[in-house]
């Protein structure tokens, strides 16, 4: 039997849940090959995480945690965290 979608006949906007996840292997200076909406911390460690202006900032995070940070890129150099992007 074919899925019913019932919300298939809206528009969906920046206050939808996302439809899409990708996994995410930290690389030094890489672009993502999608920007997510957000991230979603696998396992805990540090996530050191770059934005469109080439800022590198480590963040301390738990496993769970939804962090709501469009990341250009994530670093492979100092990241021990593992997380999946949400878009």
């Amino acid at each position: 039997m074919p899925q019913i979608d019932p919300f298939a006949h809206y528009r969906r906007g920046l206050e939808s849940p996302v439809t899409h996840h990708l996994a995410i292997t930290p690389q030094n200076g890489v672009d993502l090959p999608v920007r997510p909406r957000v991230l979603r911390v696998l396992t805990s460690g540090d996530l050191v995480l770059r934005d469109e202006a080439g800022t590198v900032i480590t963040y301390a995070v738990e496993a769970g945690e939804t962090i709501g940070f469009s990341a250009v890129g994530v670093e492979a150099a100092g990241t021990t965290a593992t997380v999946a992007g949400w878009y």
